[in-house]
């Protein structure tokens, strides 16, 4: 058989299906798939405390399939475009998760990370 995509060690591909394998954390990489978030906004929207979104980010983040850029205090997550091809076809299974990102912009008590 003929492979057009790199080939990576299976223990690289089981940490990424561990990684997977949380229905939060695929939430999450639904969420910053279609934006760069902070946590604080993440948290809003999922409905979970910072310090656990905060624990599944840093598995993501270790995991190569996201990515943080700060700006002063405040860190924004984003899908890293260099992770595996295989993440692209997870993402393709994942819901449509663009209501939650606009109900998002209208909170009243919207959470700002940029102030």
């Amino acid at each position: 058989m003929i492979r057009s995509e790199p080939q990576y060690p299976i223990s690289r591909i089981a940490e990424i299906f561990k990684v997977l394998g949380d229905q939060n954390r695929l939430h999450i990489l639904s969420l910053i798939s279609n934006q760069e978030l902070c946590v604080c906004e993440i948290t809003s929207i999922i409905g979970m405390s910072q310090s656990n979104a905060s624990q599944h980010l840093a598995k993501l983040r270790s995991a190569g399939l996201v990515k943080e850029r700060r700006s002063a205090q405040w860190i924004y997550y984003s899908l890293n475009q260099e992770a595996l091809p295989l993440i692209k076809e997870v993402l393709k299974m994942l819901p449509d998760v663009s209501h939650e990102l606009e109900r998002l912009k209208t909170q009243p008590d919207r959470p700002k990370c940029d102030t």
